[in-house]
């Protein structure tokens, strides 16, 4: 449940993060992903339809894999009631990350793309947890997503191939770089829910292979910051002296 973009990140090279990531898996291991509840009726069929029409008409004959940023321009990120039904959603002025989520995943698939939600675990300071607790705090609404420097965050995965996928943040609208190096807001687990296969396989994140269904703690990246060696320049040849000739004797 980020706030959005992050200004400032910290990388922690050293991987010296004191977070416990396995209290924050056994903590959120029971969260089912979020989605949208139908009420069986015109109400929740009609808002589908608008939301799903908006999505094409931004879309825009674009590519299927393109992000939905459409989204946080028209939803600002802040608490929600659940269960949330679609007829709703749509009369929010703001959604939450499973909200936001669960929409992305719902449009992916509208789209003829293979999609599944996503739940991540992600690092954040004391700052940031204080001001987002209080916030849930004054809008009447429990923080069960916030725990000692974690928290519990949704999005979605869509296949870009056979079982390869990319990670969509919903509520910063960008793609999560497989490449994570700790620090402010870094991934420390995802989990990826495959409930369209007989058997669920393992999916590929970059260099991660992720298990469906599982929590999976992310392997961080080796931080390679050396300066590369500069191209030698070649040494210019001075230019050659011209031969002056000299001027014949007189006899």
């Amino acid at each position: 449940m980020s706030s959005g973009r992050v200004k400032n990140m910290v990388i922690d090279l050293e991987q010296t993060s004191g977070v416990d990531v396995e209290a924050g898996i056994a903590k959120w291991e029971n969260f089912p992903a979020s989605y949208m509840s139908h009420h069986g009726a015109a109400c929740c069929e009609i808002a589908r339809e608008w939301i799903t029409g908006m999505d094409f008409s931004q879309l825009n004959a674009g590519h299927p894999l393109t992000g939905p940023r459409w989204l946080r321009k028209l939803f600002k990120w802040g608490p929600s009631k659940w269960p949330m039904h679609w007829c709703e959603a749509v009369q929010e002025k703001t959604l939450d990350c499973g909200a936001l989520g669960a929409l992305s995943h719902e449009m992916y698939l509208a789209r003829g793309v293979r999609s599944f939600p996503a739940q991540f675990i992600l690092e954040f300071n004391d700052v940031s947890t204080r001001h987002w607790t209080e916030t849930w705090g004054a809008a009447g609404s429990c923080a069960p997503w916030i725990s000692e420097g974690l928290i519990y965050h949704e999005g979605c995965a869509v296949a870009v191939d056979e079982n390869e996928i990319k990670l969509w943040d919903a509520t910063a609208t960008w793609w999560i770089n497989p490449k994570q190096f700790g620090g402010y807001a870094g991934l420390l687990a995802v989990r990826v829910f495959d409930q369209q296969s007989a058997t669920p396989g393992v999916f590929t994140w970059g260099e991660h292979r992720i298990p469906a269904n599982t929590w999976h703690k992310v392997e961080r990246a080796k931080a390679d910051f050396a300066p590369k060696a500069a191209p030698k320049t070649r040494r210019k040849r001075a230019p050659r002296a011209k031969k002056i000739a000299e001027p014949a004797a007189i006899a």
